[in-house]
């Protein structure tokens, strides 16, 4: 019997991949800010645009772009091995997160030339920073029933207006790369979508964050009223959005970042049970840690048909599903561990770091596609709807 399994070939990182590992753990021990596991636990939410700077001058922003545009040109293997060692760290990456993962492989994938001059070298030395505008108020992850539209201008260009939401940093971002509807109505579906570079500075344009219940303002709601856009702006072909929309997905689902955003969390525990001398949660480490194997091997699969120039959309999905069970777990398990005790003391740094990881973990099964939409991609890949 065909099983989605069979599209997962056991893949293993080149010698030169482990070798880079070395490098960037160099770096990382001297670069990386002193930040408690609270705030390390944050990591690809945590914006600090020196630390994405000094990444860059290291040529690691960028990493899989052509050197002509200001890239390094390694190879999808590596940037796992970067992206491994900076999550399981706790670096504060978010400035440049999405322009290295997915704004500027789409660029380089789909834009024109002058555009590639233009944006990928700026992506590479950290100066240009990007959002995704995707999601919209009752939409959710349904995409193709986006309300944002861009219509001629009868003087050239586009006009823009419509709204979108859940945008990670678009208060800190120059850009927005945005999908939205150029022709047909929402019952059109996947047709006459297009994709958009939006100049976040323009009149028009207007960024309010959202603040969440760990406190912080990672979210934002961005407005649109008439932005006047040029005709440049435009990616690849009009109506070639949604094929563009689904490579890029697969770039976003697949990565470690599905697997280690409660990486820190547990790591923390163990130090602590550790320090304890207590063994009576050993089963539970060992189960994570069998978890974990297992999704980075599958994530890896992904990783080599990425590096082989394929676009595995329904496997990138089922690794985000599984991953972000996993992530999820992970608090859960700690804090039923932790509530097993509830007059023993806690170290303060753990108790801050399950307190936010909880709070925040809800989000894992929504960003980047929710938990349902994500079966109904894989659902379609096996033949069954």
């Amino acid at each position: 019997m065909h099983t989605l399994l069979d599209h997962f070939a056991p893949a293993a990182l080149p010698e030169e991949a482990e070798r880079f590992r070395a490098q960037v753990r160099g770096f990382l021990a001297e670069h990386m800010p002193a930040l408690p596991a609270d705030r390390r636990a944050r990591s690809w939410l945590g914006f600090d645009a020196a630390f994405s700077r000094a990444l860059a001058a290291q040529g690691w922003v960028g990493v899989t772009l052509p050197r002509a545009h200001g890239g390094a040109q390694m190879d999808a293997f590596s940037r796992f091995v970067l992206v491994e060692e900076l999550l399981t760290a706790g670096a504060p990456v978010s400035a440049h997160w999405i322009a290295d993962r997915q704004s500027g492989p789409l660029i380089h994938k789909f834009g024109t030339e002058a555009q590639q001059a233009f944006y990928l070298p700026r992506i590479c030395r950290g100066e240009a920073f990007f959002c995704i505008g995707m999601s919209e108020p009752n939409a959710g992850s349904d995409l193709a029933s986006v309300g944002t539209r861009a219509v001629r201008a009868a003087g050239g260009g586009w006009s823009l207006s419509g709204r979108k939401i859940w945008t990670t940093n678009a208060h800190h971002c120059h850009y927005m790369i945005a999908l939205v509807r150029t022709s047909g109505t929402p019952q059109d579906r996947h047709q006459g979508l297009s994709q958009f570079i939006v100049d976040l500075s323009l009149p028009g344009v207007t960024v309010r964050p959202i603040t969440d219940l760990a406190g912080d303002a990672h979210f934002s709601e961005v407005f649109f009223d008439e932005v006047p856009l040029a005709d440049d702006a435009l990616i690849g072909q009009e109506g070639s959005g949604w094929a563009q929309v689904t490579a890029e997905l697969a770039f976003e689902r697949s990565g470690p970042e599905r697997i280690y955003s409660s990486i820190v969390l547990l790591d923390r525990w163990i130090d602590w049970l550790r320090a304890r001398g207590d063994t009576r949660h050993a089963a539970a480490v060992g189960r994570f840690a069998t978890h974990l194997a297992a999704l980075r091997g599958l994530s890896l699969s992904v990783t080599a048909r990425l590096a082989a120039g394929e676009s595995p959309v329904v496997e990138a999905a089922l690794v985000k599903e599984l991953g972000t069970t996993f992530e999820q777990e992970i608090p859960a398990a700690i804090e039923a561990a932790l509530g097993e005790e509830p007059d023993a003391p806690v170290d303060a740094e753990l108790l801050r770091t399950c307190a936010y990881v909880s709070q925040i973990c809800p989000t894992y099964s929504l960003r980047g596609g929710t938990r349902e939409i994500l079966r109904g991609v894989i659902a379609r890949g096996l033949g069954l709807r």
